[in-house]
C-alpha cells in the first residue's frame, strides 16, 4: 500500500462523536487510524453513505478495544486469533448507552464488517493487511430470523376506515402504504410524475431506494382518483415531489406519526410502515399470487427474500393441515368401541379391504398409499395355486365397488389362465 497523504483519509461529519474520537485514537495509534480510514474512503466510492457509517463504527470499536487491550499492536498486519477472540469477549460485555449488553445481531453486524475489511485490505494488497483473514464466518454470531410482523385481515379494515374519517394526507399515506407495499424512503421520495398509464391500467413508478432498483406497481382507480385529487390541490412547490404538505416533504418521523395516529384511532395499537408492507405480501400470498409475482412488486432482488413469506402464510398452511388432520387424527385415535351400532357394523364391513391373509382395518377417514402394492409391482409372481384367493379378492372388489382393485386382480387372473392354457 502506498502511504497515505493527510487528506487522503475518510472524515466524519466534523464536530460529531465519531470524528472526535478518530482524532483521539489517531495520536496513539497512528497506522491504525490510518489504514482504518482510508478504507472507509476505498468503500464510500462505491457504497451508500448509511454502509459507510456502519463500517465505520465496526471499526472504530475494534480499534478502540486494541488501544485497551493489546496497546501494543500498532497495525493490522500484525493481528491475529487472539486479538480477534478478545475482541468477540469485549464485544458481548459491552454495555449500550441504556445500560444493556450489545445484542446478537449488532454484534454479528460489527464483526461481519471487521471480516469484510480484512478480506478487501487483503484484495487490494495492501502494505498493512495480515497474510489472512483473521476472523472467520464461525466467530459470527447465528442471526436471529424472527418471521415479518403483520396485520391480519381484520386489522386492516379498521385501519383503512380509521383512515378515511381523517384529512387527505393521512388517507393518502395510509392507502398507499397499505396498497402498494412501499418502503418508508420509497414513499417520501415519490417524483411529482410518478403516476402514469400503461395501456388500461394506471402505474405508480417506485423510485430508486434501499437496492439500487426502481419498479412499477398497480394503482387501484380509488388510488388514483386519490392522488389526482392531492396533486390538484397541492403544489410541490418546487420540490419535485408528489406529497408534500404545505411544501414541506415527508419524512420518515412525519410517515410514522401519521400511520401511529390513525392506527390509534382504529384501536389496533402501534403499527410501524414495515409492518404493512408484511401485510400486503402475506395477503397476497394467502390469496395464491406467485411469488415471482410478489418479488417484482416489492422490488426484491431474489426470490430468497420473498419467500420469508411463505412461512407465515398461514391460510395455506391452514388450507393442507385440515386436508390431512382427519386422516391424522384417525391414526391416532382409539378404536370404535365394541357395541357399535347395525349401521357402524355394516359400514365398517362394506370398508374393509380383503387381504391374501386376512383384512385390512384402515379407517376409512384414511387413504393409503399402499394399497394393492404389491400385487401392481413389476417383481409380483403368482401362479395356479393362487388363482382361487385372486378370484376372491377380484370378486371381493367388485362387490365393493373398488375397481381399480377388481381389474388388477382380474389380469392377474388373465395371465394365469393365458399360461395354463
Amino acid at each position: 500500500m502506498t502511504a497515505l497523504a493527510p487528506d487522503y483519509a475518510y472524515n466524519a461529519p466534523a464536530g460529531t462523536l465519531a470524528e472526535t474520537q478518530w482524532e483521539a485514537m489517531a495520536a496513539a495509534t497512528p497506522v491504525l487510524v490510518a489504514t482504518a480510514r482510508a478504507y472507509l474512503d476505498q468503500i464510500a466510492l462505491s457504497l451508500r453513505a448509511s454502509s459507510v457509517v456502519v463500517a465505520d463504527a465496526a471499526l472504530r470499536s475494534f480499534v478502540t478495544y486494541l488501544q485497551h487491550a493489546h496497546p501494543g499492536v500498532d497495525g493490522f498486519a500484525t493481528i491475529g486469533r487472539s486479538e480477534i477472540e478478545g475482541f468477540k469477549a469485549w464485544l458481548a460485555g459491552r454495555p449500550t448507552q441504556t445500560g444493556a449488553t450489545l445484542s446478537a445481531n449488532t454484534i454479528r453486524q460489527r464483526l461481519g464488517m471487521l471480516r469484510t475489511f480484512f478480506d478487501r485490505i487483503i484484495e487490494w494488497d495492501w502494505d498493512d493487511a495480515p497474510a489472512r483473514t483473521p476472523i472467520f464466518g464461525s466467530d459470527l454470531p447465528v442471526a436471529n430470523d424472527p418471521l415479518p410482523r403483520f396485520l391480519d385481515d381484520g386489522q386492516v379494515v379498521r385501519l383503512l376506515r380509521a383512515a378515511a374519517d381523517v384529512d387527505p394526507l393521512r388517507r393518502l399515506v395510509v392507502e398507499l402504504l397499505v396498497h402498494t407495499g412501499m418502503r418508508v424512503g420509497e414513499l417520501c421520495a415519490l417524483e411529482a410524475d410518478a403516476v402514469a398509464q400503461i395501456g388500461d391500467g394506471w402505474w405508480l413508478r417506485i423510485p430508486l431506494g434501499k437496492l439500487h432498483n426502481d419498479r412499477y406497481v398497480p394503482l387501484t382507480p380509488a388510488l388514483v382518483e386519490r392522488l389526482a385529487d392531492w396533486t390538484a390541490h397541492h403544489d410541490h412547490r418546487g420540490t419535485g415531489l408528489l406529497i408534500t404538505k404545505a411544501g414541506v416533504p415527508l419524512n420518515r418521523s412525519s410517515v410514522v406519526r401519521i400511520l401511529n395516529r390513525v392506527a390509534k384511532a382504529a384501536g389496533i395499537g402501534h403499527v410501524h410502515p414495515h409492518q404493512l408492507r408484511h401485510t400486503l405480501a402475506t395477503q397476497a400470498i394467502n390469496r395464491g399470487m406467485r411469488l415471482e409475482a410478489i418479488a417484482a412488486l416489492l422490488g426484491h432482488r431474489s426470490l430468497r427474500m420473498t419467500m420469508v413469506y411463505a412461512r407465515i402464510a398461514n391460510r395455506t398452511v391452514a388450507d393442507e393441515y385440515h386436508a390431512v388432520a382427519a386422516k391424522m387424527e384417525a391414526l391416532y385415535s382409539e378404536p370404535d368401541p365394541p357395541r357399535e351400532t347395525g349401521a357402524m357394523r355394516r359400514l365398517r364391513a362394506e370398508h374393509r379391504r380383503m387381504l391374501a391373509n386376512g383384512w385390512c382395518t384402515r379407517p376409512a377417514e384414511m387413504d393409503c398409499a399402499f394399497e394393492s402394492l404389491c400385487e401392481g409391482c413389476g417383481f409380483f409372481a403368482t401362479g395356479v395355486e393362487f388363482h382361487p384367493t385372486l378370484a376372491a379378492q377380484r370378486d371381493h372388489a367388485a362387490a365393493h365397488g373398488q375397481t381399480v382393485r377388481q381389474h388388477r386382480y382380474q389380469k392377474l387372473i388373465d395371465g394365469l389362465d393365458q399360461a395354463s392354457g
